[in-house]
């Protein structure tokens, strides 16, 4: 696919696919809309959250897809949270939306670096690491309600990919907004954060806010017997 100035093109008169190829994931984003306020968010066991995504290519139409990047902002903020997938609203395809206003204390946001990110939209996002620098924090997910764990992820990545109107992205991001890129494009490849994170550090809500509510996750690694990089 080729991005214009002013939007979406396809590579070849093919590479959309027809009109009834695109139909069925319109009608289902279309009936998801129909029902207005924040969607339902997907819990993992649904398979939709395994599948991957395919790459937005138009299929939505700019009309349509302002009003699911729209849901999926109204649902984010509603969680609340500071990222959402399609699929996690039901929707096989490689967008994402991602904001956080991060309300966090100072020694929190030195510690994680933890700062303030504008409402943004990922289309068909990936990522590479940059540097070879691992940072490891506990995090949760909107899909695996009531539990934590601590996963370790490169601190620096590269994001290529294009936003809501087919503009490129290429950007660095560092701290904590390197983490939600990389949570939420790996939403889109069919990964849960639980496929990357230290089994022994699986914690109840409960438990992270009682006991390991620390900036960092070394006294959860002491007490709870796993490994930081």
């Amino acid at each position: 696919m080729w991005v214009t100035r002013g939007g979406w093109g396809p590579c070849h008169p093919d590479a959309m696919g027809t009109p009834s190829d695109r139909a069925p994931l319109a009608e289902q984003v279309e009936e998801l809309l129909a029902g207005g306020g924040p969607l339902t968010i997907v819990a993992a066991g649904d398979p939709v959250l395994r599948r991957g995504t395919e790459p937005y290519e138009g299929q939505l139409g700019p009309a349509l897809l302002a009003r699911f990047v729209e849901a999926l902002r109204i649902t984010m903020r509603a969680a609340p949270g500071v990222g959402l997938a399609a699929p996690q609203v039901g929707v096989p395809l490689r967008v994402a939306v991602i904001e956080d206003p991060a309300p966090v204390p100072e020694e929190v946001r030195l510690a994680r670096g933890r700062v303030p990110q504008p409402f943004r939209v990922l289309v068909n996002p990936a990522y590479e690491p940059v540097g070879g620098a691992r940072a490891a924090f506990f995090e949760g997910c909107l899909s695996v309600p009531g539990w934590q764990a601590v996963v370790a992820r490169p601190a620096e990545v590269r994001l290529t990919g294009q936003d809501e109107h087919g503009h490129a992205l290429d950007e660095v991001f560092t701290g904590w907004p390197a983490r939600i890129v990389q949570h939420e494009t790996d939403h889109l490849d069919g990964v849960l954060y639980l496929d990357r994170a230290e089994s022994r550090s699986l914690s109840s809500n409960r438990a992270v806010t009682e006991r390991w509510a620390q900036p960092t996750p070394e006294e959860a690694a002491l007490a709870l017997g796993f490994e930081l990089p």
